[in-house]
């Protein structure tokens, strides 16, 4: 069990440079944190809208762990994830990351009122349980302001509600809700992220079967399936936002895909490139798609995705021109967890401070340096 900090903890006055960035770290409430911040009249109704059933999970070791690190449940019973000291000592003093990006999985309703009640929540949840003084003594978290997209109204007003806090780093919406993201009705909240130097982020969801991404021929049975597919979403919503204006109309607006591969973005590129040679008379934008990407979208490396011929991946690095785009991440504490220790050496050498910290301090707008941690591991 984790024992009782007594004594406040201050954060050293020697810095050191931050040479890790981790884009993805999921903090999970503990049991029942939730329902104390679920705003009226949600707290005292508590009904559930959800209707059918999710996709079967079919991750290792799920019936045992969960899909999670066998070594990241607290001893106190709790879920991985939900023990911030715990994650501390795992991911900042044992892995090497310098700062952890925070995306708590606030749960997608039916209904849009619904679904930003559940941000809201977490919101509240994130910041008295892990950016706080008490967790947060040594300067290493970094949260996100988790809205609704489907409710832009409600979005923009949570968005302003937290813009201000030293420690949230971006915006978190889910790519479901209909329609694209390129549709007006949305730019009210690329706005508040322009106006608070926000990037807008989102992460892999998966819900019950009406919310799920639905493939041209039906939903997936299964979760490997579902995963591999999800990327479809992913570049749907690229095109919407490169092909219906978004960027000309929010050039400093900033997009970061989390857990949705990266591998594809190559090919898409080129044939997005190639359309827009063939009708450039007709389109409205201004740029070829490719460089609308590399200047407005980010990926994070997890999963990592790369054949056999691991010789095929530098490539395709070099040809995606990966220092421009991507970040790391590690996915803690999922069992598809990234070691950064393990991640850098896959990448190309002159990307990889771009991806392992220089991009995510400009993205995030992150400081360089953070207070030292004595007998903190150096990740490289």
């Amino acid at each position: 069990m984790t024992q009782a900090t007594t004594t406040p903890r201050v954060p050293s006055t020697e810095q050191v440079p931050v040479r890790v960035v981790d884009s993805d770290v999921h903090p999970v409430p503990r049991a029942g944190q939730i329902l104390e911040y679920l705003p009226e009249p949600y707290r005292s109704k508590i009904v559930s809208h959800k209707v059918g059933n999710t996709i079967f999970y079919d991750a290792p070791d799920y019936a045992h762990a969960f899909a999670m690190r066998v070594d990241a449940f607290p001893e106190d019973g709790g879920f991985p994830g939900s023990d911030p000291e715990l994650a501390f000592r795992q991911l900042i003093m044992g892995a090497g990351s310098d700062i952890g990006i925070l995306e708590p999985s606030a749960k997608a309703e039916r209904l849009p009122e619904w679904s930003q009640a559940q941000c809201i929540a977490h919101n509240r949840w994130l910041a008295n349980h892990w950016l706080d003084s008490r967790n947060n003594w040594h300067q290493r978290w970094r949260g996100s302001i988790c809205v609704a997209v489907e409710d832009p109204d409600g979005a923009l007003r949570e968005i302003e509600n937290w813009a201000g806090h030293p420690y949230m780093a971006q915006i978190l919406i889910k790519a479901e809700p209909r329609p694209a993201w390129g549709d007006p009705r949305y730019d009210p909240i690329w706005a508040a992220a322009v106006k608070h130097g926000l990037p807008v982020s989102c992460h892999l969801s998966r819900g019950y079967a009406e919310t799920l991404p639905t493939p041209p021929v039906g939903l997936p049975s299964y979760n490997h399936d579902f995963m591999v597919s999800y990327s479809l979403l992913a570049a749907n919503q690229i095109m919407s936002l490169i092909f219906d204006g978004v960027f000309d109309r929010f050039p400093e607006l900033r997009i970061v895909l989390v857990e949705h591969a990266f591998t594809w973005i190559l090919p898409l590129m080129w044939r997005m490139d190639a359309m827009y040679e063939a009708r450039r008379p007709w389109m409205e934008i201004t740029r070829k798609p490719s460089e609308y990407v590399k200047e407005h979208i980010r990926f994070t490396t997890q999963p990592l995705d790369y054949p056999e011929d691991k010789t095929e991946l530098v490539r395709a690095f070099e040809w995606m021109e990966c220092e421009k785009i991507l970040l790391f991440s590690s996915d803690y504490p999922h069992w598809t967890f990234d070691d950064p220790r393990w991640l850098v050496k896959h990448l190309p050498a002159h990307a990889r401070e771009a991806i392992m910290f220089r991009n995510g301090i400009q993205t995030y707008h992150l400081p360089e340096s953070v207070p030292a941690l004595p007998g903190q591991a150096r990740a490289w």
